[in-house]
């Protein structure tokens, strides 16, 4: 017997669910909080994610294959790997403000899980390493393709590539201007010239 059909959007029911996750954490964010902020009933909710803990792993998923993507898209555009990594963190800076104040989504959810939940601090790592895979890739293809003068160990610059992406994204909750944070992502930049 099939259950109701849905009628929502899982899509934008899964950017609902992640706004609300990233200005409350895990721990803080109800089953009602996201109901309301998904406009969605219990039987639609359950019968689509089992309970609070399965859509936020969806949601963590979801949040890194977009991010991803984003990345990629500007690459399989024709951008060369550099400027599209280059690109990626620029568009840190230019993001709206209330995006600023949220600080990193990713490393929120490792801070907030780290001494509660290990199984989803763990999912949210692995999503993490996935984002410095994408970073280790496109940098040794710049590397052998001479986009990338530097001689630096690839992996070591894909973990620092991370290692920015998380501290802008908290450093833009101190200074949530783009003429303050483009300076600084630049300077850091300057390791892919």
């Amino acid at each position: 017997m099939a259950g109701r059909p849905q009628i929502f959007s899982e899509e934008e029911a899964l950017e609902k669910a992640t706004q609300l996750f990233w200005s409350k954490g895990y721990e803080a964010t109800s089953t009602d909080d996201l109901l309301a902020a998904m406009n969605i009933g219990k039987s639609s909710f359950y019968n689509t994610f089992k309970g609070k803990r399965e859509l936020f792993e969806k949601v963590i998923e979801n949040f890194v294959n977009l991010s991803v993507a984003g990345l990629l898209k500007d690459v399989q555009a024709g951008t060369d790997s550099v400027q599209a990594i280059k690109n990626f963190f620029r568009k840190l800076a230019t993001a709206p403000a209330g995006m600023h104040q949220k600080g990193c989504f990713m490393g929120n959810i490792v801070v907030e899980l780290s001494n509660i939940d290990k199984p989803l601090e763990s999912m949210a790592i692995k999503r993490l390493k996935k984002m410095e895979q994408l970073f280790l890739d496109l940098v040794k293809k710049s590397q052998q393709t001479g986009l990338l003068k530097s001689k630096e160990d690839p992996a070591i610059i894909a973990r620092y590539l991370v290692t920015m992406w998380n501290g802008i994204n908290i450093t833009r909750r101190m200074y949530p201007d783009p003429d303050r944070l483009l300076p600084l992502i630049e300077m850091q930049l300057s390791i892919l010239n």
